[in-house]
């Protein structure tokens, strides 16, 4: 099964493709979107857009996981966030694919088996899962490694979006 893993971002958008059969899981890619700083959201959004169909296009994955937005401090960064990642589900809604949704304490726990986990040890242990030589970089695109991983042990189990 392929699995596109989601972090979501206006400025950057984390993604990871892994295929997992049996037990074991094989990285496929993995990288950002970005997007120019004082560029309209309509634009920055567009260009999401296109990125994301792309990707889709070139890698074929079964399903989605994306990470639940979860933010305290800001709410119109998470208002801003919220629209890009409206995009991305219509993206992967037009390509067919289920999508489920992770908050980030399930994702540190299906990774490192402790539900509040330091970022660093869930980067850690997402290379050792995937057999990485390096923590993958940038942090988005190891967060959208780990949402992947977190799919994969939740066999599906997390809240399906329609």
């Amino acid at each position: 099964m392929r699995i596109l893993g989601i972090d979501p971002g206006v400025a950057t958008v984390g993604y990871g493709v892994i295929d997992y059969s049996n037990g074991r899981f094989v990285h496929q890619r993995h990288g950002t979107i970005t997007t120019p700083a004082h560029t309209p959201l309509s634009l920055r959004l567009m260009e999401i857009s296109h990125d994301m169909q792309e990707l889709i296009a070139m890698f074929k994955p079964d399903v989605a996981a994306m990470e639940i937005l979860y933010f305290s401090k800001n709410i119109t960064t998470g208002i801003t966030v919220a629209h890009a990642r409206g995009v991305l589900v219509l993206e992967c809604g037009r390509a067919g694919l289920p999508i489920y949704e992770y908050n980030p304490m399930q994702v540190k726990q299906a990774v490192t088996g402790y539900g509040a986990a330091e970022k660093r040890q869930v980067m850690e242990m997402t290379r050792r899962m995937l057999g990485l030589e390096k923590v993958p970089r940038p942090d988005d695109a190891a967060d959208a490694l780990a949402v992947a991983i977190c799919y994969a042990h939740a066999s599906g189990m997390g809240d399906k979006m329609i």
